[in-house]
């Protein structure tokens, strides 16, 4: 490599580390702790490429991109980052940087994109969005959390697609977050002040269903929700529909659990159609393929759990482990679940391993087989009606505020916190037939599928776990 590198980041390990690979490699290395010290390099016209840390005691990394582009249109910034979620890669790729890495980064990876930085040149610089700085709280709602490579390359994905002009098919078993990341390519898109539409199977049963959908989305965003459930009559709908939405319609996105490819080789879903859904394909992964970001996932739930005034616990490192050692058949939403339940349902602030064990053993047992009757935990208060047993929470729940009334949406709050495991319970208990657990709840099946969508239940073809 040939070349002169800035280097900014508070840690001086990480500078020493990237000092000696750098010049050991060719390159002059102007290294420094200080983000004022980096921008008075790039402003004195020093370098050819950047690599900065995002947390700076003087300042922010992603906040300056939009500065240094100004100031130097082609000098390449590659970001370095410990906070490892979606939001970091989308600010990262809106400010047009060369390239983003998560921390602990790869030290050979980041040498191969900084010797490609000092190969290209970025051709424009861009205007900062103001609009960023707003959606980063809705971004700390989405459990899109995860520095593992898995997460790294979906969060890479999503960033360059957010404003391509194709459909994009989301797939992934049920409880990975498939409907989180269609959420977000809406909501951080330029069409995020246009409607975002669900459309579900029974949607597209009517005739006019698939031109309701496209009317009520405008120049929105339309979420296919289980197209891999649509039948013969409504595949031919949609790939009609997909054929005359112009110039100025609403974007596609589209869900399925199950491999469309494999269906459409196998004759059960409509070749024409699962081309023009596959515009960019958008795996995501299952829990188990990324355990290590499992202690980040369970922290983010025990931030939000606290941000809506449950109590403040925290996991011991052998419940991590316990955490870490479980399949989660049910993904993200199952870990999500157990989370929120041991803060509820917790006396101490530190969560030990007999809590977790005592949970996972509730969602079927170590392994994630199916329980048995003698594997069910029996309950504390068997003489217990359920009212009871509902005041005895509500009441501990008012307790942990010491006096204080809890945060306004208590009423929201809690019915979200029941409705969601039971809906999701009669779900399981019926297979994911939504009519018959529609009929189980005593509702009206459209009123079960609001209720899911409204909760982010991913209920395509839902396996029994209990």
């Amino acid at each position: 490599m040939d070349g002169t590198v800035l280097v900014a980041d508070d840690d001086r390990t990480i500078r020493t580390v990237l000092t000696q690979a750098l010049t050991r490699a060719g390159c002059r290395v102007h290294a420094t702790g200080s983000m004022a010290t980096l921008m008075r390099w790039v402003e004195d016209g020093r370098g050819d490429a950047v690599i900065s840390d995002v947390v700076m005691p003087d300042g922010n990394g992603l906040e300056a991109l939009p500065r240094i582009a100004k100031l130097r249109p082609n000098l390449p910034v590659i970001v370095i980052s410990a906070q490892n979620t979606i939001m970091t890669a989308i600010q990262a790729a809106e400010a047009e940087a060369f390239d983003y890495l998560p921390k602990p980064f790869d030290l050979p990876d980041l040498m191969k994109r900084t010797a490609q930085a000092l190969d290209r040149k970025r051709v424009k610089a861009r205007s900062p969005d103001t609009e960023t700085a707003k959606r980063a709280d809705v971004a700390t709602e989405l459990p899109l959390v995860g520095r593992t490579p898995a997460m790294q390359d979906l969060y890479r994905l999503v960033a360059r697609v957010l404003n391509v002009d194709l459909p994009v098919l989301i797939t992934g078993e049920s409880g990975t977050g498939k409907s989180l990341i269609a959420q977000a390519l809406h909501d951080f898109s330029d069409r995020r002040e246009a409607p975002f539409v669900v459309a579900t199977p029974d949607d597209l049963i009517p005739s006019d269903g698939v031109n309701e959908v496209a009317r009520r989305a405008g120049s929105g965003t339309i979420l296919f929700d289980g197209v891999g459930d649509l039948d013969a009559e409504a595949q031919a709908r949609l790939s009609r529909l997909l054929d005359h939405l112009g110039q100025g319609g609403p974007r596609v996105l589209a869900i399925s659990q199950g491999d469309l490819a494999k269906a459409s080789a196998q004759g059960r879903f409509r070749d024409d159609l699962y081309y023009r859904l596959a515009g960019v394909m958008i795996p995501v992964p299952s829990l188990r393929e990324r355990l290590e970001d499992i202690p980040a996932l369970a922290q983010h739930f025990l931030a939000r759990a606290a941000r809506d005034g449950l109590a403040e616990r925290r996991f011991s490192a052998e419940a991590t482990e316990r955490l870490r050692a479980y399949p989660w058949p049910g993904n993200v939403r199952e870990l999500e679940n157990i989370v929120t339940r041991l803060v509820v349902t917790g006396g101490e602030d530190e969560i030990n391993t007999a809590e977790v064990d005592v949970a996972l053993g509730a969602r079927g047992g170590a392994r994630g087989g199916a329980r048995s009757a003698s594997a069910i935990q029996p309950l504390d208060h068997t003489d217990e009606r359920l009212t009871d047993a509902v005041a005895r929470h509500l009441q501990r729940y008012f307790d942990l505020h010491g006096g204080a009334l809890p945060p306004a949406g208590v009423y929201q709050r809690i019915l979200r916190e029941i409705e969601l495991p039971l809906i999701e319970i009669a779900l399981d208990a019926t297979g994911g037939n939504q009519a018959k657990c529609a009929d189980l709840l005593g509702i009206n099946r459209n009123t079960l599928r609001k209720k899911i969508t409204e909760l982010g239940i991913e209920v395509t073809r839902r396996r029994k776990l209990m």
